[in-house]
């Protein structure tokens, strides 16, 4: 008696073959979703380009007003401050001020917007990890505060007579002050449940230590212990490490505002991560 013989035996080409399927919690796009991760940059950094009014004018139009009413009101009486006029000394500052606001306002207003509307799950479920949820928040901040520290600088150093001493330096510390921010925004955007604790985050937190970081005035001539406090404050070592990119003056060593600040992203990117992978206030 002779066995049935199946198309696959007489033909081993027409065999069926078993789909691929991915196993349960395996990834298709590989380690890194490149596609989905420069996707969400693109959209963020499209959602601030398409208000630039808002988003970039409008900020440094309020630092064009700022120096022109610190010049006129108080430049003239105020001797220079390590060899540079008042003027080219606030200007970094007021520069680098603007690029940390925005970066922090636009990733908090991305996440706390969509939150607000119900529409977060557009984000949170395509295949993108947490990591990769991290970064493209993140860098549409980072993009936002490059653009409106270029158009910054362009604006308003050329009426103070100030260049580029150390452009590596500046660079540094306009790409670290809006991942820094940046950073901070989305992990503001979601611990906040509506806008009222944004709003006390914006006016407690990040505008004070803005303002008490150098920004209108040297640190070396504080007393103390508001001199030692001052070198508590991180976003101070960003102020006066993009200052000293373009000036060449500083309060303290470029390096080691550098290593403060690597250091605090660092901490601040596992933070959000973490907060990401757990759905904290964003899953229910």
């Amino acid at each position: 008696m002779k066995t049935p013989q199946t198309d696959a035996a007489i033909d081993p080409v027409r065999a069926p073959r078993p789909r691929a399927y991915p196993a349960p919690g395996e990834r298709r796009f590989g380690r890194f979703n490149r596609l989905g991760a420069y996707t969400l940059i693109e959209r963020e950094v499209i959602r601030f380009l398409k208000v630039y009014g808002q988003t970039i004018a409008a900020p440094v139009a309020t630092a064009a007003m700022f120096l022109a009413v610190f010049t006129l009101a108080i430049g003239s009486r105020r001797a220079d401050i390590e060899g540079l006029p008042f003027a080219a000394f606030l200007a970094p500052g007021l520069v680098m001020m603007t690029v940390i606001q925005n970066a922090f306002a636009n990733t908090s207003s991305s996440v706390m917007i969509q939150k607000v509307q119900g529409n977060i799950v557009d984000t949170l479920m395509p295949p993108l990890s947490s990591g990769e949820l991290v970064l493209g928040w993140a860098m549409g901040g980072v993009a936002r505060g490059l653009v409106v520290a270029l158009i910054g600088g362009l604006v308003l150093f050329p009426f103070v007579g100030v260049g580029l001493a150390a452009p590596h330096w500046a660079l540094f510390f306009a790409l670290a002050g809006s991942l820094m921010l940046g950073l901070l925004g989305l992990i503001a955007g979601i611990w906040a449940v509506k806008f009222d604790h944004m709003a006390a985050v914006t006016n407690f937190v990040v505008t004070p230590l803005s303002f008490l970081s150098g920004t209108f005035y040297t640190v070396a001539d504080l007393p103390e212990p508001w001199r030692t406090l001052s070198h508590w404050n991180p976003i101070f070592y960003l102020i006066d490490g993009f200052r000293y990119g373009t000036t060449g003056v500083s309060d303290s060593s470029p390096w080691i505002g550098a290593g403060v600040i690597v250091v605090i992203c660092a901490a601040l990117w596992a933070a959000a991560w973490r907060m990401l992978e757990s759905g904290y206030r964003l899953k229910s």
